[in-house]
């Protein structure tokens, strides 16, 4: 572990501008909301503020990304595929833990089964990232409820941790290691490094007093929905509530559903674009034939929350679908965020849920 002067903070951003493009969290200086954004001026980049509006997980998994062309010659019966090189180095500065673990879970989604998505795996290869301990809560947290924060864990090539005029900073990976080195950071005393695991303790200890707009309690909700014991009329209580917007699939760090179209761009050449796409959305599981397994909102809210809280998507993800960021219930016009339908499903064990 290395101490960090905060004075020096620009010292590493700017030397990871040098190497990659560098993205990290900003005020929008017109609307004053926190975005997660590309930034040609590496002092933009703020550790304190909150976690941002929407996820970095669009830096590595783009909302709209073309990822191949192809073309066929008819004279020769020659046909050629040409992949999109468009994976450029980026460094990712001041992640929280919650959207790490959505990166994490995103990997193993899309590299961690039986096929690779060679895209997604060479916008990763070519990514550095530097994440940002929560050295406490921000009001729509829960992070504690689904493990994943308030710190990193894996994932990172370096780790800032906040403790007053300085950063301890841990390193996960060579590429971390050598920027160290190359900054020539001093090692941390061994009574300074012991502040990272206080730090933490601290933040936890927070939750219940700063983090008070959500509750996510979900070891019922994981029971429940792995065993299949939710009556169908809570289904249809939460989807009475959505607006089949995909805002809160748009928002989530985790969320990895995508639609693919081709598109022709003239004589004998068309394009392959990848989108993201949203299991609220009554097209999205429509078959040929117009027929749709899922044409009821109730069984669409029933599939993202089994994405999210389910034992057996735990096994997959080696976590909980949700990372506890919060952002779905703010986006969410009808109020159920992940939090509120937990509370529902919560609720049914008791036969206290509402009913209009």
């Amino acid at each position: 572990m290395h101490i960090l002067p905060k004075a020096d903070l620009r010292r590493l951003t700017g030397a990871l501008a040098e190497r990659y493009a560098l993205y990290g969290p900003v005020c929008h200086e017109v609307s004053g909301e926190v975005i997660f954004d590309l930034v040609d001026d590496p002092s933009r980049i703020d550790l304190d503020i909150p976690i941002p509006y929407n996820p970095p997980k669009g830096v590595v998994f783009p909302q709209a990304e073309r990822i191949m062309s192809f073309s066929y010659d008819r004279a020769s019966k020659a046909a050629a595929i040409e992949p999109e090189a468009l994976a450029a180095p980026k460094a990712l500065v001041g992640l929280r833990s919650c959207d790490l673990n959505g990166l994490l879970c995103l990997d193993r989604f899309m590299l961690g089964q039986e096929y690779v998505d060679e895209v997604f795996l060479e916008h990763r290869k070519k990514m550095f990232i530097v994440s940002n301990t929560c050295v406490h809560p921000f009001p729509q947290c829960f992070c504690v409820c689904t493990d994943s924060g308030p710190a990193a864990v894996e994932g990172f090539d370096l780790d800032l941790t906040d403790i007053g005029g300085e950063y301890l900073v841990l390193t996960g990976s060579a590429k971390g290691e050598e920027l160290v080195r190359g900054l020539g950071l001093a090692a941390a005393p061994a009574a300074k490094a012991a502040l990272r695991a206080k730090a933490v303790e601290a933040s936890v200890a927070l939750f219940d007093a700063q983090a008070k707009d959500n509750k996510a309690w979900i070891s019922r909700a994981v029971n429940r929905l792995t065993t299949g014991f939710i009556p169908h009329e809570v289904w249809e209580y939460i989807g009475d509530q959505c607006f089949e917007c995909g805002a809160c699939a748009f928002v989530c760090p985790s969320c990895s559903c995508f639609n693919i179209e081709d598109a022709a761009e003239g004589e004998g050449r068309s394009c392959r674009t990848r989108a993201w796409d949203s299991c609220s959305f009554e097209g999205y599981a429509r078959m040929a034939g117009d027929h749709n397994p899922r044409k009821a909102v109730e069984d669409r809210r029933n599939k993202r929350f089994f994405c999210k809280l389910s034992f057996s998507q735990s096994r997959k993800y080696l976590r909980p679908g949700c990372v506890g960021c919060g952002r779905c219930v703010r986006v969410c016009p009808g109020d159920i965020g992940l939090p509120n339908v937990v509370t529902a499903i919560r609720r049914e064990s008791t036969k206290q849920v509402p009913h209009e």
